[in-house]
């Protein structure tokens, strides 16, 4: 498979992955609303995902698949598999033996996790039980990753790619299944993500068996190449539990905010991440290794010019993103969201939320477009340092913003701790020599500002005028559709007549690309 074929197969699916993760909100929301049993609910799934990302996702694979890549090269599939199957029977091993222990240990850990949980009767011993039903999801998506790992070595990428629309799927068809059966619709939640681990395992065993590739049950042994792949997933657990960890200091405080904080900021967030995924994970991807081929060749100009590139493109994108969804934050919530269990109060709490992450979203991406210049140079502790960083600004600004802004004083602690770790990157960057704005980026930015000014006025007035006159859920979503429609109009215009994107630009990209 292509290298733009394999980028397209992957972007795809990460765009299905996000919308049908925010119907799965949306789902959730009508029938677990933003109250106790909500926040039980994404407390308890967010538990193995905080050790899922830690471990299983970027840190695996990035220790993995290069062994598993270097075997399939120097000796062949015999060797590779064989690597593959003592790898899978030692984390499978490892991780059943983690999740009983911490099944019977439950309780300590939610009391730690969501603290303020024990102030709200039965809620705490509800997060519990929760936790426990979800708990072993963990097991299951960690041998995905191994699996996803050996499908993409061999240039298979669209199984592993469908996989979280998979879980999104499950997720719903179980709500909707399972809650007229089950004690809480958050039961019936925790369970659909139960059995969404085993079916995502079963999906790529299947994959991996139309490739030709079967991995086999083996006594697990601690053979050296095991032992290395182990001790390369340490530095990247280390980096990501930066962030897991802010995440979990972010749920600690919200559990003590007010019933539904924890809710209201997972909703907003969920709705944030849609450009971001999409967007940041697109520079991301292509960005590193793009650089770290023209580092190696010595064209450091042509370097410099490629993060200047991908960091126009993030804001050409990014920008009028945040601005719409600050303007028309209540709009999009309501649309989304307000059905069943999610009323109007629950609207205004998500979309003042909303409002204040959007003002960190350009921030987010620009981080994706500064990060790979360290990493291209070989140097990963940086970043981790930066964002260690930022990481305590933003508990810094939680306790300080929370008590007057309660949940949304949160959002914009993330937003600002963001935009501080952009600037210390940038600065240390331009220290070394390694990154300064060029005159093409310091032209088109004040352009990007103007249009999406621009913009912002013109989706203001328009939510003034036409707003008022949503009686209904379709005429909601109609207004909806006209204000995004008029919006992305009136900023694809005001760039194109400031110049702050040109098409001209835009085919001739299109053309190199084919």
């Amino acid at each position: 498979m292509s290298l733009f074929r394999s980028i397209a197969t992957v972007g795809g699916f990460t765009m299905a992955s996000r919308v049908t993760g925010l119907m799965r909100e949306m789902t959730i929301a009508h029938f677990l609303g933003a109250g106790a049993v909500a926040d039980a609910f994404f407390v308890a799934f967010r538990f193995p995902n905080l050790f899922r990302s830690l471990f299983a996702e970027g840190a695996f694979n990035a220790a993995f698949v290069p062994l598993f890549t270097g075997k399939l090269a120097a000796e062949g599939e015999d060797a590779a598999r064989l690597f593959a199957e003592r790898a899978m029977m030692v984390l499978g091993l490892a991780l059943a033996v983690f999740v009983a222990v911490m099944e019977v240990a439950m309780p300590w850990a939610m009391l730690g996790l969501a603290p303020g949980f024990a102030a709200t009767p039965g809620k705490m011993a509800l997060v519990v039980e929760l936790s426990r039903i979800c708990f072993p999801y963990l097991l299951f998506v960690s041998l995905v990753s191994l699996q996803a790992g050996v499908l993409n070595s061999h240039g298979r990428f669209a199984a592993a790619a469908f996989a979280p629309v998979l879980l999104n799927l499950t997720a719903m068809a179980g709500l909707w299944l399972l809650t007229p059966h089950a004690p809480t619709a958050g039961h019936a939640m925790a369970w659909a993500t139960f059995a969404a681990g085993i079916l995502q395992f079963l999906w790529l065993y299947y994959s991996l068996g139309r490739a030709g590739i079967r991995l086999r049950p083996r006594r697990p042994r601690l053979s050296p190449e095991i032992g290395l792949l182990f001790r390369r997933i340490v530095p990247g657990a280390v980096g990501a539990s930066v962030y897991q960890v802010n995440l979990v200091i972010n749920t600690m405080i919200a559990s003590m905010v007010a019933d539904g904080a924890v809710s209201y900021l997972n909703y907003a967030d969920r709705v944030s991440q849609l450009p971001l995924g999409v967007v940041g994970i697109a520079i991301g991807t292509a960005l590193l290794p793009l650089l770290s081929r023209q580092i190696k060749d010595g064209d450091l100009e042509q370097a410099r010019q490629s993060q200047n590139r991908a960091m126009e493109f993030g804001l050409l994108l990014t920008l009028p993103a945040a601005v719409a969804l600050a303007v028309i934050a209540q709009p999009i919530i309501r649309v989304l969201f307000e059905r069943g269990s999610f009323g109007p109060g629950e609207t205004a709490a998500t979309a003042a939320a909303l409002t204040a992450f959007a003002l960190g979203l350009p921030a987010y991406v620009l981080v994706k477009a500064l990060v790979p210049a360290f990493f291209a140079r070989g140097d990963t502790a940086t970043p981790v340092k930066v964002a260690g960083g930022a990481m305590v600004l933003n508990v810094v600004l939680n306790l300080a913003l929370v008590g007057s802004l309660a949940h949304v004083g949160m959002a914009l602690a993330t937003a600002l701790a963001a935009w501080f770790n952009v600037a210390v990157l940038a600065v240390l960057l331009k220290r070394r020599g390694f990154f300064a704005m060029d005159q093409r980026l310091r032209g088109r930015l004040p352009r990007i500002l103007i249009a999406s000014a621009v913009m912002a006025a013109a989706l203001w007035a328009a939510r003034r005028v036409l707003w008022p006159l949503a009686d209904g859920q379709l005429a909601a979503l109609g207004l909806l559709v006209a204000l995004v429609t008029g919006g992305l109009t009136v900023y694809a215009v005001s760039a194109q007549v400031l110049g702050a994107a040109r098409l001209s630009e835009i085919r001739a990209m299109m053309r190199r690309s084919k």
